[in-house]
């Protein structure tokens, strides 16, 4: 666990609330809403390792990664709630998921329509070299706005 102003930045699964996060990506998140409340939780299960940002007990932040464990790992379903919006909270949420945490040498991906300039400041760039390739799912469209 680590401090960040008011907030509680912390890995323990067993402290997540997941009904803040379905809520989340059920109605906030463009990426999120078509999926089911039982495969949120089965991605959270499935997840290689989870963060959550609790300001007084209460969950106000989160991301998710999954990984091989061993060279490279993708962040998902990041997201700070309205009320914690504007603290630097989400930066320090990318900040404990890929720079603190046990995959800080790995090769991290994601895919997003927005806040390229906060991935930016970890890194993250558009990919021109063509290395990398995708083969887009049924729900695509969804995934990224």
């Amino acid at each position: 666990m680590r401090t960040f102003g008011d907030y509680e930045l912390d890995d323990d699964r067993a402290r997540l609330d997941l009904d803040v996060v379905w809520k989340f990506l059920s109605t906030e998140a463009y990426w999120g809403r078509w999926r089911t409340r039982e495969q949120v939780e089965a991605a959270i299960d499935g997840s290689w390792r989870v963060v959550g940002a609790y300001r007084d007990g209460t969950m106000v932040g989160f991301a998710r990664a999954f990984s091989d464990g061993v060279s490279s790992a993708y962040l998902a379903d990041v997201f700070v709630v309205d009320a914690a919006r504007g603290s630097g909270l989400g930066k320090e949420i990318v900040r404990e998921m890929i720079d603190n945490g046990p995959g800080a040498q790995f090769r991290w991906m994601l895919h997003t329509a927005d806040a390229h300039g906060l991935y930016r400041q970890f890194g993250f760039a558009e990919h021109t070299r063509g290395h990398y390739l995708e083969r887009e799912g049924p729900n695509s469209a969804n995934f990224v706005g």
